[in-house]
């Protein structure tokens, strides 16, 4: 079994993520021993933002660290656990709100594929990039 970036760029759906992970330099982390949940965009996710907002993020490595940590949360919170969650505290320290009301969100993104399993975690795909406040 794969660790979470290697699954991440295996999938093919998440170059935009896997591009910004290495910028951050958070590769190495979340190759480590974990266990982290990752909400991950993808790549249409990230089409969403205009690109020189993007490019400027990509830029900037303290904020990008801030937007990709928001998107982790310690430990490895399944499918069946999050539907029961109202929040969590992320890796960035803020909190993500979860609702399971209509569909799972987190914040303002709907989670579309729940449970892709890792060797350090477990993925959770979303169709947007969630922000800190």
């Amino acid at each position: 079994m794969a660790d979470i970036v290697d699954t991440a760029v295996a999938a093919g759906s998440f170059s935009t993520l896997v591009k910004a992970v290495q910028a951050a330099g958070l590769v190495e982390t979340l190759k480590g021993e974990g266990p982290f949940t990752v909400f991950a965009p993808t790549d249409e996710a990230f089409a969403k933002i205009p690109a020189d907002t993007i490019n400027a993020v990509l830029a900037d490595k303290e904020k990008l660290t801030a937007i990709l940590t928001y998107h982790v949360v310690a430990g490895k919170v399944m499918a069946s656990d999050v539907v029961n969650l109202t929040s969590a505290t992320t890796v960035q320290g803020g909190e993500i709100r979860i609702s399971a009301d209509n569909g799972v969100r987190v914040n303002d993104a709907n989670v579309i594929q729940t449970d892709i399993v890792c060797d350090n975690g477990v993925i959770h795909v979303i169709d947007s990039v969630i922000m800190p406040s």
